[in-house]
């Protein structure tokens, strides 16, 4: 399942281990350590980094949008498909 996490951007939901915020020193770390080997993806379009988005190929994604924003998407993704699958068992 993929969700909007910004500015156009979308990622695989079935892939993200974390979604955290950039503000702590483990956090701070982590970014820079990917930018270095080159697994950062920067979805932000210039924006100031709100989330990032741990996936499970080691890869880091920057967003624009809040940790809370993303989740509270990647939920209701969940609850809609949990839906669409009981309608089908009907």
């Amino acid at each position: 399942m993929l969700i909007h996490i910004g500015f156009g951007n979308i990622v695989n939901t079935s892939k993200i281990i974390a979604i955290v915020s950039p503000e702590s020193a483990p956090i701070k770390r982590l970014v820079q350590g990917a930018k270095e080997k080159g697994l950062a993806i920067d979805a932000t379009q210039g924006r100031k980094t709100k989330s990032v988005l741990v996936m499970e190929n080691s890869q880091v994604v920057l967003s624009a949008l809040l940790p809370e924003t993303i989740a509270g998407r990647v939920q209701s993704m969940q609850g809609e498909a949990g839906e669409a699958e009981d309608a089908e068992e009907e």
